[in-house]
């Protein structure tokens, strides 16, 4: 009996500690030699199939890419649909997660964030000759928005009065502006920077920001070395300029998007902010 039960003790205790190394997720990410990073890979510029080579670059891959420059270990991209990226990292099939993850209360009880990885402006998009300069200048007018969209969500709470038309999808919605049938767009400032592309000249932003979105990359909770050893990686980015050249090779002055970093990648990320200049 005396021997079963030391068995039955030395098998919990083995177990306890095979628990704890497991655990300890930044020791398996550098035993295994590899840092697993989740992304769209559907999502240009942050990550998206190189048409060379097939292979996916963008401005979330690098980021990933000097995260496991820091750990001393290789990158490995795991291209993921939008709604398994938080499945996918909580089951352990991805270490770190770098796919427009945008901060939310909700998703923040079921991973942990990293400090802030990129900041998304929400923007009404009016046409050049409308007159229509500030964020008050617009309240009283027809706004499109995607239906269920975030964006449709920053301008009910900022305007709740206001005349919101909702349309299936972001081309739907830019159309209607297009047609006269609103005077603004809402919607995210990489997205209709692209509609604006397409569309040639004739549209403008008004400066003033519905909301500010805060992105971090995702992680696995409970894991307290393996994120700050990704806070530090981000940093390292920070502190060396690397970050200014990797945003700037994807979104700064000389690309198609023309736009301007307003963020550094230490900070912490956070709830969305509505009318952050109001």
């Amino acid at each position: 009996m005396k021997t079963l039960k030391f068995f039955t003790f030395a098998g919990f205790a083995l177990c306890a500690a095979l628990g704890t190394a497991k655990a300890d997720q930044l020791a398996d990410v550098k035993a295994a030699g590899k840092l697993v990073c989740g992304t769209m890979g559907t999502f240009e510029p942050f990550s998206f199939p190189d048409p060379k080579t097939r292979e996916i670059v963008g401005y979330e891959i690098d980021l990933c890419q000097g995260i496991a420059d820091a750990l001393g270990v290789k990158l490995e991209i795991k291209p993921l649909a939008v709604e398994a990226r938080i499945p996918e990292l909580t089951q352990g099939r991805v270490d770190v997660i770098s796919g427009a993850l945008g901060f939310s209360e909700e998703r923040a009880k079921q991973i942990d964030y990293s400090t802030t990885s990129f900041v998304s402006r929400q923007l009404l998009l009016v046409k050049s000759a409308s007159g229509l300069a500030k964020l008050d200048d617009v309240k009283d007018k027809k706004i499109s928005a995607p239906k269920g969209s975030s964006s449709e969500k920053y301008i009910r709470t900022l305007y709740p009065d206001a005349n919101i038309l909702t349309f299936q999808d972001p081309p739907s919605a830019f159309l209607a502006l297009q047609q006269s049938k609103v005077s603004a767009l809402v919607l995210s400032e990489l997205a209709s920077i692209k509609f604006m592309q397409q569309a040639g000249s004739g549209y403008e932003f008004v400066k003033q920001p519905v909301a500010i979105e805060f992105w971090g990359i995702g992680l696995r909770k409970n894991e307290p070395a393996m994120l700050e050893a990704v806070n530090a990686g981000l940093k390292g980015l920070e502190t060396s300029g690397k970050a200014k050249s990797i945003f700037d090779k994807w979104l700064g002055a000389e690309t198609p998007y023309k736009m301007e970093r307003t963020f550094t990648l230490d900070k912490p990320v956070s709830n969305p902010v509505l009318n952050p200049e109001g």
